[in-house]
């Protein structure tokens, strides 16, 4: 049994220390709410008074056809993920190459991370209506006769809102990509060049492997974004609707409990998103501590 030094002692005490106000600060305004949340999903709860149910909470809302159609939502914005990334990624080359007008293109890209998605929202709302500027483009090149109301329908509303979550992850991704290739050591395509190697190989063969942590990070990132930071998206542009068409399961949490007074289910909705943005967490930590090793 390997001993441990008193030194190592008296840091671990040292830093248990200093980080005891920040715990205890985490324990009080997220570990207890997490903890309430987690009990009252057991309840039908309306604020005010909560009656047990028990598991029989979330048998019913596994059985509950429309909740299934609100994961399938957000099993069709996953569908954007890779574009999301790869999108950003060929960008963040392209600039790392110092293409002509490089830093301006920079700026261009980066500016959806600096607009709050409400603003995204209306944006995109007056973009893909029917007397919207979409609508307006086409009608400049001669195809007014494309004529979208892309708003109106279920799948059209959803395929707007997936549009625009991709579009807003471009900058926050092309950012994160750009990082890791200032990192990299560009004497490897130097001499890639010089053996003649074009820069789709040196991207495929040397770039993109180097990038491996950061492509994680930018897929966990994603990820989390279309499951939880969508809220003020959907809401700005589509309610929810038409129908549940537009309803992702963060969005089911916010009707449930504030629109429909149902406390108790939108706290089991919401530890349930809690635990399936834990387990993809955890099983991202634990596909990086299997390639390290």
């Amino acid at each position: 049994m390997k001993k441990v030094s008193p030194l190592h002692t008296a840091r671990r005490r040292t830093g248990l220390f200093f980080a005891a106000p920040a715990l205890i600060l985490v324990a009080a305004f997220l570990g207890i709410p997490i903890i309430q949340a987690g009990y009252f999903s057991f309840t039908e709860w309306n604020g005010i008074t909560a009656i047990w149910h028990g598991i029989s909470t979330y048998s019913h809302e596994l059985h509950n056809p429309i909740f299934w159609r609100v994961l399938q939502n957000n099993g069709y914005l996953l569908l954007g993920v890779p574009i999301a990334i790869l999108l950003p990624m060929g960008i963040a080359f392209l600039l790392n190459e110092k293409v002509v007008g490089w830093k301006v293109f920079r700026t261009i890209y980066f500016l959806p991370t600096a607009i709050s998605w409400v603003v995204i929202g209306m944006v995109s709302m007056r973009f893909f209506a029917q007397e919207g500027l979409l609508n307006g483009l086409l009608r400049g090149m001669g195809l007014g006769f494309i004529k979208t109301d892309l708003l109106s329908s279920e799948q059209g509303a959803l395929f707007a809102v997936g549009i625009t979550f991709i579009w807003s992850m471009v900058g926050t991704n092309t950012i994160i990509f750009l990082t890791g290739m200032a990192t990299l050591d560009q004497s490897l395509n130097e001499a890639a060049r010089m053996d003649g190697a074009s820069n789709v190989r040196i991207f495929r063969s040397i770039t993109l492997p180097q990038l491996s942590r950061f492509i994680q990070f930018s897929f966990i990132i994603t990820i989390i974004s279309a499951f939880t930071a969508l809220f003020s998206l959907i809401f700005v542009m589509t309610g929810g609707g038409p129908g549940f068409g537009t309803t992702t399961l963060e969005f089911f949490i916010y009707q449930s409990a504030f629109s429909r007074g149902d406390f108790g289910t939108g706290a089991m909705l919401g530890v349930l998103l809690f635990f399936m943005m834990a387990i993809l967490g955890i099983g991202q930590l634990l596909i990086m501590r299997n390639r390290d090793e």
